[in-house]
């Protein structure tokens, strides 16, 4: 009979390590909660105007809820509030203030409490997450909307067999705009898909984010990478489906800073990194000065008119009402309140009232003038400069210089990539998932700056392969 003995060469078996059950949920529940916001257009089209308030109200109040006790239980000092992103928390409060001098108040103080909810949900994922979690929360939310999106896709063009219009309303008789649909069932044909989120372009943007967080999780060497290349796949016939001529060209400028970040990382000297910069300054260079001069046949190539689809007229419209207050704008609203009498009707679009400016600074302009532009650059500009040096510095924290770099380390930068080159066409950065992020990664990104470094080491089941902490 087997006796344990009282002099044991080893520790006693014993069960590996666990998340703790509260923080489990917590994750699950940051994966609701940014859900909600990037896929806000799908809640939208199924609950309307009201049930889409009321389901950002519960998702904050429960994300309030949440944290509110985690940070009471810790040291005044324990919450990085120095590290908060203030350019971004000037916006917002400068939002706030605008409702004395705004000319569409009621849009003014609707569009603040949305703005103001969206930025309490980032900092709690924040705050709440390590970077490999929120890399991992990413990954599972936009595997729900992929998934979503195939799923509703297939259901319209197999088993319903006729456009679905928002909220499951009865398709009136006579011709109608294709753009009121919320899914045009074009999965099997030539058209453009919407997806769950009911519009092509946004549908193309979250495929693409989901490449690039699928893809930084791939090179993380993380478990189930075979699952990983299944949803790329996906997320890459939906992207072609949706075809969207603003995500192709993030693509190729996503493409292009990978590049640059993989090289000035190989850099063992400074001379070498100054050398890199001076190439790719003189690639961009370039490419802008052929986009200018072939900007006709490049239009026409990515399926657009000589009027960028409308966009010239919109911009025209918008400069000329931001021009009649320069220095303070007419008023916070983003987006813009398609009811309120400023608006209703201002901009039509295929018989709808544009509830953007298309362009994230001309839309800053418009709203808190030149005052907002500086503080929204300042935001945008602190972001990219922490991301860039993320992603390409060493992890060095002592005499140690040889730590290899994270591939997580390279999320933060490809992502502003994007949203940066989105806000040139649309408005998304000022809202929604653009402000969300926005704020989350400003926010981790000083409060965190070396991935796995200075924050809980985190047990995760999809962790790197043959480690259980990555």
């Amino acid at each position: 009979m087997a006796l344990y003995t009282k002099h044991p060469v080893a520790a006693p078996p014993a069960a590996p390590a666990r998340e703790a059950t509260g923080h489990l949920l917590v994750r699950a529940y940051s994966v609701l909660t940014m859900f909600g916001v990037f896929a806000h257009t799908a809640v939208y089209n199924l609950l309307g105007v009201t049930g889409a308030a009321i389901v950002l109200g519960v998702l904050t109040v429960g994300v309030l809820a949440i944290w509110i006790p985690a940070i009471a239980q810790q040291r005044p000092t324990r919450f990085p509030w120095r590290r908060l992103p203030w350019a971004a928390l000037t916006w917002v409060a400068l939002a706030l203030l605008s409702v004395l001098w705004s000319r569409w108040p009621g849009a003014t103080m609707l569009t603040w409490v949305l703005i103001a909810a969206i930025t309490v949900n980032a900092v709690f994922v924040a705050t709440m997450l390590t970077w490999h979690e929120i890399a991992r929360a990413l990954s599972s939310m936009l595997k729900i909307i992929l998934g979503s999106s195939l799923a509703i896709e297939l259901w319209v063009a197999l088993v319903r067999r006729r456009p679905l219009l928002p909220n499951f309303a009865d398709i009136p008789e006579g011709k109608i705009d294709p753009h009121l649909y919320w899914v045009r069932g074009n999965l099997f044909d030539d058209g453009r898909i919407q997806g769950v989120v009911g519009n092509a372009h946004t549908l193309a943007i979250m495929c693409l984010f989901a490449l690039i967080v699928f893809g930084v999780l791939y090179a993380a060497n993380v478990r189930r990478r075979g699952a990983l290349i299944v949803w790329a796949m996906i997320a890459a016939v939906l992207l072609f489906k949706a075809a969207s001529a603003t995500v192709y060209l993030s693509m190729l400028v996503v493409a292009a800073v990978l590049a640059a970040a993989l090289l000035v990382r190989r850099a063992t000297s400074p001379a070498q990194r100054r050398n890199i910069y001076l190439l790719f300054a003189g690639v961009a260079a370039a490419g802008i000065l052929l986009a200018v001069v072939l900007r006709g046949q490049l239009l026409g190539l990515l399926g657009k008119g000589s009027d960028l689809t409308g966009r010239l007229e919109i911009w025209d419209a918008v400069w000329q009402r931001a021009a009649q207050r320069p220095f303070a704008g007419n008023g916070f609203s983003s987006p813009w309140v398609p009811w309120d009498p400023s608006f209703d009707g201002w901009i039509i679009d295929h018989g709808l009232s544009v509830f953007h400016a298309h362009n994230m600074w001309l839309d800053a302009f418009l709203q808190l003038g030149a005052v907002g532009v500086a503080v929204l650059a300042v935001a945008w500009a602190a972001l990219t400069w922490r991301a860039w040096f993320f992603a390409v510095d060493r992890p060095r924290w002592d005499l140690d210089d040889a730590r290899p770099h994270s591939p997580l380390a390279l999320l933060p930068i490809l992502l502003v990539a994007v949203l940066l080159v989105e806000g040139l066409a649309e408005s998304a950065p000022l809202m929604l998932w653009g402000w969300l992020l926005l704020v989350l990664l400003s926010f981790k990104i000083k409060a965190v700056p070396l991935v796995g470094v200075g924050e809980r080491t985190p047990l995760i089941t999809h962790g790197p392969r043959g480690r259980r902490v990555p």
